[in-house]
């Protein structure tokens, strides 16, 4: 795959386009209020692997928030604003790294003007953020709805009013609940700018559905080398998005984030419990921070044949399995002793 460059965006010590990885974000969802609730929550987003930290901000006291979460992150902070441009400006003030708005919806024109004057004498970029829910009434009766055209259309008006302002420091979602529309809006949207893309299925569902739409929507894009940093929305803790949004980086090789496991889906063959030995090789190398393939298969036929690509793997048997490297068996071993056999040779790698 082959990423299309696109301008770079710095957000705080991180870089959006211009080649550099895709990056990784969530958001809190803890009430601004609770000012402990996010520091938590933020800690331990940061050590899930979170590269980007987005928060709401509703009111002009929740302005707080941001020097809270700098208290203990050091992850570049976006503030989430919406209906009042004030907000925003102490926000900026107050040091964020990134401000999230939509231009149509954050008061009048010289309150974005000022919005921008802000950004621009900090060096802090503006993501424009359209999804379904907020295309207008004009454009959707325009487009006959929330249709890729519209979500775009609606995009690009509010890029105008930026790049009116000469600034150009944009990042830009186009979010829909719908995949197949979020796949072509962004397809739709990419063919008409350069600026960095936030790639995102809203709405997306719990934990399972949210992680199969999110996977197919921005896993189509991504493979067609649109997209520079994505958030996996899901109901559910964000530490699940990190979790969700590695997975389809890593399942795609744009980013790795340790061992690949790969398994076979069992079948009359299997003699062995592959299921429990699967979750118990993936728990075992949650930490391993090595760039490998590990295959756990279940029988000598979908073994070191089939695997032999992996790095390292186990071929289950009866009572047994056999451990090999790029499909050489190296050993073999009882079933009790199989996990800690392979960590022992996943170290020699």
């Amino acid at each position: 795959m082959e990423q299309k460059i696109t301008k770079s965006v710095k957000v705080g010590n991180l870089t959006i386009g211009g080649g550099a990885p895709v990056s990784i974000q969530s958001m809190l969802n803890v009430p601004a209020s609770d000012l402990a609730g996010n520091r938590k929550q933020a800690i331990a987003l940061e050590q899930a692997g979170c590269e980007i930290l987005r928060f709401a901000v509703p009111t002009l006291q929740d302005v707080r928030l941001v020097s809270a979460l700098k208290e203990v992150t050091t992850l570049p902070l976006v503030a989430d604003i919406h209906f009042d441009h004030k907000i925003a400006l102490a926000c900026i003030e107050a040091g964020v790294d990134k401000v999230r708005i939509n231009p149509g919806n954050i008061g009048s024109a010289e309150g974005v003007k000022a919005v921008v004057s802000a950004c621009r004498e900090r060096n802090i970029p503006i993501r424009i953020g359209v999804n379904s829910g907020s295309v207008s009434k004009e454009m959707l009766a325009k487009f006959g709805g929330p249709t890729p055209e519209a979500l775009c259309a609606s995009a690009m008006e509010h890029v105008h009013l930026l790049e009116d302002e000469q600034f150009d420091d944009i990042v830009i979602s186009i979010k829909s609940s719908r995949v197949d529309q979020m796949v072509k809006a962004y397809r739709l949207m990419r063919s008409m700018v350069d600026y960095p893309l936030h790639l995102g299925v809203t709405e997306a569902g719990t934990a399972y559905m949210g992680l199969v739409k999110s996977a197919m929507g921005i896993g189509s894009l991504l493979v067609d080398g649109i997209g520079d940093t994505i958030r996996v929305s899901l109901t559910a803790d964000p530490v699940e998005e990190i979790k969700a949004a590695k997975a389809i980086l890593g399942g795609l090789s744009l980013r790795s984030f340790g061992p690949k496991i790969t398994s076979c889906p069992t079948c009359g063959r299997t003699k062995i419990d592959l299921i429990g030995l699967a979750e118990k090789v993936e728990k075992a190398l949650s930490d391993c921070k090595k760039d490998i393939t590990v295959a756990v298969m279940g029988c000598a036929v979908n073994g070191p044949g089939e695997a032999r690509e992996a790095d390292v793997g186990v071929a289950g048997g009866n009572g047994e399995g056999l451990l090999f490297i790029k499909g050489e068996i190296v050993k073999k071993v009882p079933e009790s002793e199989i996990i800690p056999a392979l960590i022992a040779l996943i170290e020699t790698l």
